[in-house]
């Protein structure tokens, strides 16, 4: 080997002879070099050493002696790993070759790494990962009820599912995009556009799964199709999905397609075309009865009018087999505490709701179609309820058979037969102690409706003592005592009602009603509260809490709460009576008007809401509009004088002076004795100078005189006080829109001189001024008056004073005066 070496390179070169090449290679050399075709053949193998023959071996360089010693060192030696050396050296202790001193200044796994990364195949791999998670996120939260956060997510994997489309395009691998990605993002996209009504983007997105032959079983999805256009009242498109559906659908697959011959059926009976549901409904149950089909079956008979077929059809639904195994293994039997524990743990498991809930619906469907075909399969409503009593007790459900009996005595209520389904119900006496719990608070229920306090407390008895966690029993008994206004007890019997069941509504508003009436208002806001949790979106329990926040006095609650409440009933006239007293309270006149004339517009006859519009339109200054809603209201009352003053007074404030003076008479005539209705003729007539004011002077001296007597004579007896028969609470010397510038008892002042009279009658009326004044005066009567509207607008002043005598006739001496204006 020394000799080898000296002979190759000089002794310090230990990686010569790596880049030594033949300069003249042949192929045909090496399709016959045994050794280099050995290398080829096992190049992911170890290679085995083979001994050499003469002739076979590959030259190299130009020294032909020495072949077969050159091409052994070459097998011995250490792979090749590059065309010029890496550096290696053959002890670890010696330096690295590195003369330009590189693996100092940049490290290379690093930079191996981070090309890794960035590599097409990672981005693809994350991005599809990315999506997945989005995929999950978004059928999460529709499980939860968080469609927009669903549709969202389901956008957005979409958005990115088409990212990686054009990535994978620009990358060139197009041929290892994953199809069922694509498939999983489009499937739940459509799924959440059609949870949130979404209806015409959801079918689009169905259209692209199907209509892509790529993906297998796609046409199974034209069953959720048919489902939209179900909801969408397109019966006939609907139908032609689910019979394709039906048809790519194998027949090993029995489950899904009795599913789909459901939907098929149900999609006749929206059609109308029940012979056709009737078909598919029997097919159901010859083949896998269950008894959502077996009601509707029963149903499309009922349409059709066949006896014979519903009752046919409802000892079919009586023969489905419920599939659940007995309630009675849930009962602790052995006195051991480690099974009893497992028992009661399982007694509230999903799977026992689960069998609670297939129960519920197996009792719902046969007590609604025995209700339904009773009154017709038979010739009378009785015949048909026996019939149904006894299929049911010759059945598995022979519990249902009371609870049918029972319903029978509702449905006598409903007929207003109350004899007939008190004698139902009182041949449960002797039953069972459930049943006749039931049957004892029916009755009690009856009597109460009735009025029989006693036969409903009777019976409300009888039912507590059959079952003592009977809360509907204890709520009898609680009405029974409320309607004795024993209200203590009726508290202490609706709280028994609560604690034999929390979640009995009717206790809980009947308990709250009665710490209202006790004045107990924070511990009825908490009942009626609790029952807000329960009952959602009630409108009676949402006016309760207004009204008790307004007791309390938080008037913000209490307008919040009766805000909620117009959103339930919009249409309500005494809750926006009620916002619009709250508003006003507050001094906001302009939404207090807007919600008195909702008020109105619903209910017009509102005598407190016709008063406030008409006071408003006066304060506005407005008589016209005002005179509206009190002709209303006197239609309303017509043995009310003040609405039909309020009416006069809208036309004297007008200016319709003669109108207003006709409306006092009618009044006067109607009412003669009214003092307020005297005054107003006695103003009007001197205002107009008509000669009954005189006349209406000496009827007022009457009827005050009248009343005086009266007054005597109620003050005489004590507790009998009475008030004038003219008197309203809007009229009179106290109102608060009575006249400031009214007259008070004992002054007078002279009527004003109306401007469309001449220069004669003013001079007349000026001389009898005097007299006239001097006549009330020795008569002592008081011709002051209050107008039931307010103070009139004042009038405009046309001059500072009253001019004398001489003045008027110098003003009017030049004109010419006929015969018509002359006195008389």
């Amino acid at each position: 080997m020394k000799m080898e070496h000296s002979r190759l390179a000089p002794p310090d070169d230990l990686y010569s002879g790596y880049n030594e090449y033949p300069s003249v290679l042949s192929t045909k050399d090496l399709l016959e070099d045994e050794i280099f075709q050995e290398a080829i053949r096992t190049s992911y193998g170890r290679r085995p050493v083979r001994t050499s023959k003469p002739g076979t071996a590959i030259r190299l360089g130009t020294a032909t002696r020495h072949r077969e010693d050159e091409v052994e060192r070459l097998m011995t030696a250490r792979p090749m790993t590059a065309v010029r050396g890496a550096g290696y050296t053959s002890s670890a202790g010696q330096r690295q070759f590195d003369p330009l001193n590189q693996a100092a200044k940049v490290p290379t796994t690093p930079q191996l790494e981070a090309k890794r990364e960035d590599s097409p195949e990672e981005k693809i791999r994350k991005l599809e990962h990315r999506i997945t998670e989005l995929i999950e996120e978004s059928c999460l939260a529709s499980s939860r009820g968080e469609q927009k956060l669903a549709l969202d997510r389901a956008k957005d994997a979409s958005s990115k599912e088409r990212s990686l489309i054009r990535m994978q395009e620009q990358a060139g691998l197009s041929e290892t995009h994953n199809l069922d990605l694509t498939f999983s993002v489009l499937f739940n996209l459509a799924n959440q556009y059609a949870n949130s009504e979404m209806y015409s983007e959801a079918l689009n997105t169905y259209q692209v799964i199907t209509r892509n032959r790529m993906f297998n079983n796609a046409d199974r999805l034209k069953i959720n199709m048919g489902n939209i256009y179900l909801k969408l009242g397109q019966f006939s498109r609907a139908l032609k999905m689910y019979n394709m559906a039906l048809d790519h659908v194998p027949a090993i697959h029995k489950d899904l397609r009795l599913k789909i011959k459901h939907n098929i059926g149900i999609a006749f009976v929206k059609m109308g075309q029940f012979s056709e549901a009737c078909s598919k409904f029997e097919d159901i149950m010859q083949e896998r009865p269950d008894y959502a089909s077996g009601l509707h079956m029963i149903l499309c008979y009922y349409a059709l009018g066949e006896r014979d077929k519903m009752k046919r059809g409802f000892q079919m639904l009586l023969e489905c087999p419920l599939n659940i195994d007995d309630d009675e293994k849930y009962n602790a039997t052995s006195d051991d505490p480690a099974s009893n524990l497992i028992l009661e743990a399982i007694k509230t498991d999903s799977l026992r709701k689960l069998e609670q809930s297939m129960r519920q619906e197996a009792e719902r469907s046969i007590l609604t179609a025995a209700k339904l075909i009773s009154p017709v399969i038979e010739h009378s409503f009785t015949a048909g309820y026996n019939w149904c009593v006894e299929a049911i007790k010759v059945s598995s459900h022979s519990l249902l058979a009371s609870d049918l009996e029972i319903n029978k005595a509702v449905m006598y209520l409903k007929q207003k037969e109350f004899s007939q389904a008190v004698d139902t119900l009182r041949a449960f006496e002797k039953k069972e102690s459930k049943v006749a719990s039931a049957a004892a608070t029916n009755l009690a229920f009856i009597y109460f409706l009735q009025g029989d306090i006693n036969q409903a407390e009777k019976y409300g008895e009888m039912a507590r003592q059959a079952d003592g966690y009977n809360s509907a029993a204890f709520v009898n008994l609680g009405n029974c005592s409320l309607a004795r206004n024993d209200v203590e007890k009726a508290k202490e019997l609706f709280a028994c009602a609560l604690d034999s069941d929390a979640s009995c509504v009717e206790a809980l508003y009947n308990l709250g009603i009665v710490n209202k009436r006790l004045g107990l208002y924070e511990e009825a806001l908490e009942c009626f509260l609790k029952l807000h949790a329960i009952v959602r979106h009630h409108p009676e329990v949402h006016y309760q809490l207004a009204n008790i926040y307004e007791l309390l006095g938080d008037v913000d609650q209490a307008s919040e709460w009766y805000l909620q409440l117009l959103g339930l009933v919009p249409t309500d006239p005494e809750v926006l009576h009620k916002m619009a007293e709250i508003y006003d309270n507050d001094g906001d006149k302009q939404q207090a008007y807007q919600y008195h004339c909702d008020s109105f517009r619903y209910y017009p006859s509102n005598l407190t809401v016709l008063d406030w519009l008409g006071s408003y339109f006066i304060e506005h200054q407005v008589p016209e509009k005002a005179l509206d809603y009190f002709e209303r209201a006197a239609l309303m009352q017509p043995n009310e004088v003040k609405w039909q003053l309020m009416g006069a007074s809208c036309h004297r404030r007008s200016g319709n002076y003669h109108q207003a003076l006709q409306a006092y008479k009618d009044i006067h005539a109607r009412f003669p004795e009214n003092i307020e209705c005297l005054k107003f003729l006695i103003r009007l007539c001197s205002d107009l100078g008509l000669k009954e004011a005189t006349e209406y002077a000496l009827e007022l001296k009457k009827a005050e005189k009248a009343k005086e007597v009266r007054e005597r004579i109620g003050s005489s007896r004590p507790g009998s006080l009475r008030s004038g028969s003219g008197r309203s609470s809007r009229g009179g010397l106290n109102s608060p829109l009575s006249d400031s510038s009214q007259l008070s008892a004992g002054t007078h002042r002279s009527p004003p001189v109306p401007s469309q009279v001449s220069r004669l009658h003013k001079m007349a009326l000026l001389e009898t001024n005097e007299s006239y004044s001097v006549t009330i005066q020795h008569r002592d009567i008081d011709a002051s008056y209050s107008d039931p509207l307010g103070p009139l607008a004042e009038r405009p002043r046309t001059s500072a004073g009253r001019k004398p005598l001489n003045q008027l006739e110098d003003e009017f001496g030049d004109e010419e005066l006929g015969e018509d204006l002359l006195p008389e």
